[in-house]
């Protein structure tokens, strides 16, 4: 094999690779308004795990959040790109740019808003203390002294628990026998049927889809710390983009389309602020 062609078969085979690892990661090219039109279409990267905000249905990518995305898409006259990821990956991916913002339902904490952009709240979330409705021994937080509570690893839960438990050993000298870290509130509603844990953190609209499909298998005795704005996130060099999905829920809020699928997904309207909504030190 001659050197020239050595070199020519070595070039082509360094092209293709780049081609193939960029194939793997960049799912978008920039973050103006303009690069998305010219791509024809808005990909967004979610974890459909969190109904009724965005979860899974006969395949498709369903809820709240994914109706105000189709309205945003079609303001833009593109495609809908949703894919389904892990939490974990979301912001990281969203640095790197592989999708053109984050459209899961992600808490507003002060740790993120110095890192990361937040779109205007999409809704709000409880976090509650829950135990078996047959359970008659646990009747208000306070008897949480000496029970074991669990909740999902890594979830807005598991901090206000943490912080709730301080509290009683403060006002008692007690907290806790055991604070469990599940992977999932599935397995958490599990852990509570099954009694390996007395109660339960549980977002309210988790809970609330639970209590639906079984209303005799728990009940409330009463809420970890404050409500938790939920909200969209976007890179912070993309000012353009937030500009737009801020206007767009305006827009929608303006014209009733956004209480209509309020009303749609959670049977009620949601009182949600538009302006200092995010902790100090915000980006």
């Amino acid at each position: 094999m001659s050197p020239y062609l050595r070199r020519t078969l070595l070039k082509s085979a360094v092209a293709m690779l780049i081609t193939a690892c960029m194939g793997g990661t960049a799912f978008a090219e920039g973050g103006s308004l303009a690069d998305i039109r010219a791509r024809g279409q808005l990909t967004v990267g979610t974890e459909a795990a969190y109904e009724p905000y965005e979860f899974v249905q006969n395949g498709a990518i369903v809820g709240y959040g994914h109706d105000i995305l189709e309205y945003m898409a079609k303001k833009l006259g593109v495609k809908l790109n949703q894919l389904n990821l892990p939490f974990q990956g979301l912001l990281p991916g969203l640095l790197t740019r592989r999708f053109d913002f984050v459209a899961t339902s992600v808490g507003i904490t002060p740790e993120r808003a110095k890192r990361f952009s937040f779109t205007e709240p999409i809704g709000v979330v409880h976090s509650l203390f829950v135990v078996k409705k047959s359970n008659h021994s646990i009747n208000t937080p306070d008897d949480l002294v000496g029970k074991t509570v669990g909740t999902q690893m890594g979830s807005m839960a598991q901090p206000l628990a943490k912080e709730f438990e301080q509290g009683l050993k403060k006002k008692t000298g007690k907290g806790y026998a055991d604070l469990k870290l599940l992977q999932s509130y599935p397995d958490v509603e599990t852990a509570l049927d099954n009694g390996s844990i007395d109660v339960g953190v549980i977002p309210s609209n988790v809970l609330a889809v639970q209590m639906r499909k079984e209303p005799d298998a728990f009940r409330v005795i009463g809420e970890a710390g404050q409500p938790k704005l939920l909200a969209w996130v976007v890179n912070p060099e993309d000012k353009e983009l937030l500009k737009f999905i801020n206007s767009s829920l305006d827009d929608m809020r303006a014209n009733g389309t956004l209480a209509q699928l309020q009303k749609k997904w959670f049977g009620e309207t949601l009182d949600l602020p538009t302006s200092n909504y995010l902790p100090p030190g915000a980006l």
